[in-house]
């Protein structure tokens, strides 16, 4: 299965693109996405400890599975003031 991950911020900007297409076997969790992630786009590696990754719409725990049609999006902390 293909997952989309929609990039936001600093995430998009560190990636040089919106969208990230991860090839997977089997379904996985997004502790594995985010491990995934680190690995086939290097230059997000720093960042992603720090931000959320949201499964459908809602915030998601490294333990929540991730299936094929899911709409992953990698929202990083933001700031202001």
């Amino acid at each position: 299965m293909i997952v989309h991950v929609r990039l936001f911020a600093a995430a998009r900007e560190l990636a040089g693109r919106e969208v990230v297409e991860i090839l997977v076997e089997e379904a996985l969790t997004v502790g594995d996405l985010r491990a995934l992630l680190a690995t086939q786009v290097p230059a997000l590696a720093p960042l992603l400890p720090h931000v959320r990754l949201a499964v459908n719409s809602s915030y998601a725990s490294d333990a929540t599975q991730v299936a094929a049609g899911d709409e992953v999006a990698c929202i990083p902390p933001v700031s202001g003031g």
